[in-house]
């Protein structure tokens, strides 16, 4: 039999109240158990005394039995110093899905696109002053040549 130590929830809508209980793995959650080892309740403050109570002698009983705690009494269990710390690793829990990161794709194309834009839009008035500097150089350029000429050009 697959033993598990979990929560059952309890409390009415909006307040939970939760007991730590030793069941069968096939049992619903708020089903039938085995033993209740103890009680949580989330809506105290976490440094009231009354938020996690476990009777460990029999904690530590199911766990010789082979009892598997879950992911959060396992960490009841860590705080209260019965088992050791494990370090978990979700590597996919930052990670964005499919669509989000299609999104930063598209957005980061516009923004290098609008960057580039900008960037041409202040360069563009540079190159226009200097073709139209490197003009009137080409006209007075063409004036002094026909001034030492002597002719004029119609």
């Amino acid at each position: 039999m697959a033993m598990k130590i979990r929560l059952a929830r309890g409390g009415s809508k909006k307040r939970p109240h939760y007991a730590i209980v030793a069941t069968d793995s096939r049992m619903p959650r708020d089903g039938r158990f085995l033993e209740k080892l103890g009680t949580y309740n989330p809506l105290l403050p976490r440094d009231s005394e009354d938020r996690i109570k476990m009777d460990m002698e029999r904690v530590q009983y199911w766990l010789g039995q082979g009892a598997q705690p879950t992911d959060r009494v396992a960490r009841f269990l860590e705080a209260a110093g019965a088992t050791e710390k494990t370090e978990r690793k979700n590597l996919k829990k930052g990670e964005p899905g499919k669509a989000a990161k299609d999104r930063a794709e598209k957005r980061a194309a516009r923004e290098t696109a609008a960057r580039e834009a900008e960037e041409a839009a202040k360069n563009a008035p540079v190159v226009e002053e200097a073709a139209e500097e490197a003009t009137a150089t080409d006209e007075t350029a063409l004036d002094a040549s026909e001034a030492t000429s002597g002719t004029e050009t119609p």
